[in-house]
């Protein structure tokens, strides 16, 4: 536990001197990550025919994972909660998204989008959560005698 207290604050000790660009870039991906999340819940059938039509495996269960991925990932985002560890799972998801949907059907959404949200994604791993984010609270209280 004594370790877990250590790291937590290293984990999510913001980068500074990146002004509010961490907090913009947590916003606008975490709303489009919301956005389509709820895709894969209320559009299930859908979109599972659409992950087994770009071979991914267990398409049914991978649609619900993905959904759960950018449902909470994309929550954390917004509130800046464990930002770099999620940063970390959406960014593979995205380039899971760019190498299947973007290779199998192209277009602006896994060509465009999914890149940016990429790119996103390692801006975060880099920079952190930024400010206002739940990661600075968790940092100070984890630091607190």
């Amino acid at each position: 536990m004594a370790f877990l207290m250590e790291a937590i604050p290293r984990l999510v000790r913001p980068r500074l001197g990146v002004g509010r660009w961490p907090l913009v870039v947590r916003m606008v991906g975490g709303a489009v990550l919301l956005g389509f999340s709820f895709g894969k819940f209320f559009r299930h059938q859908a979109e599972q025919a659409a992950f087994e039509r770009y071979g991914i495996p267990f398409s049914d269960a991978a649609t619900y994972l993905v959904g759960s991925l950018e449902l909470v990932g994309g929550l954390a985002l917004v509130v800046g909660l464990l930002v770099r560890p999620f940063a970390l799972a959406l960014a593979g998801n995205m380039i899971g998204a760019i190498s299947t949907a973007g290779r199998i059907d192209g277009g602006p959404v896994h060509l465009l989008l999914a890149p940016a949200l990429l790119l996103g994604m390692v801006f975060l791993l880099w920079a952190g959560a930024g400010s206002p984010a739940l990661d600075r609270r968790l940092a100070r209280r984890c630091t607190d005698p």
